[in-house]
């Protein structure tokens, strides 16, 4: 019997669809999840001016408050919920409240940098990268923040050359050889959406059982 819940980590380059694949597995699985966003713990940097936020580097790992993410997961771990932060993607910040997180017998990581610290994998049941082609992650991420995030094109190309592309080679990358299933399409890939569900419901049945 399982005594804890299960966890899926999922994992990928910007854009390459990670997002929609952990929301449609949540969506699928209802109110046996938790999700557990790592974009919502980028550390506070409200004490900064705004010009100073827009060229700080958000791919490093150091850009993550690790320890709060930690936490929160250990804390949905023992049964308990959490207060999740809000990040606000326009000010480059947390915005003010939080997201309260129910504790769930499904916990969904899911960021690009998941699998990069141990401390994170070794806590994971399903370890998952979410692969794309690089041309398309970045007309993805092109579109995606010029629509919602009000960046001009030429600020989102800047941070793609200097900081995304970057560390995306040195760390997410690199993270793929620790996963259990590498996944192309994301979201847009019912095969892999479809595995992941029944592996999950497979995991709640046996805890279950």
């Amino acid at each position: 019997m399982r005594k804890r819940p299960f966890v899926i980590g999922i994992a990928g380059g910007t854009a390459s669809g990670k997002t929609t694949l952990a929301r449609a597995l949540a969506q699928a699985l209802g109110a046996r999840v938790a999700l557990l966003p790592m974009d919502h713990y980028y550390r506070d940097l409200s004490h900064l001016p705004f010009p100073e936020r827009t060229r700080m580097n958000y791919d490093h790992p150091e850009a993550f408050d690790l320890e709060l993410y930690l936490a929160h997961l250990e804390a949905l771990l023992r049964g308990e919920g959490v207060e999740m932060p809000n990040y606000d993607f326009k000010a480059y910040t947390r915005a003010p409240g939080t997201v309260r997180v129910g504790p769930a017998p499904v916990v969904i990581l899911e960021g690009i940098l998941v699998l990069w610290p141990e401390e994170l994998r070794r806590r994971m049941d399903l370890k998952v990268y979410v692969d794309a082609d690089a041309d398309e992650r970045f007309i993805r991420r092109l579109k995606r923040d010029v629509k919602e995030r009000g960046r001009s094109l030429e600020e989102v190309v800047e941070q793609y050359l200097t900081r995304v592309k970057p560390m995306h080679l040195a760390f997410v990358e690199p993270s793929k050889r620790h996963a259990d299933v590498i996944l192309p399409g994301g979201g847009e890939n019912p095969v892999a959406l479809a595995m992941l569900k029944a592996k999950a419901l497979g995991e709640l049945a046996e805890g279950a059982a």
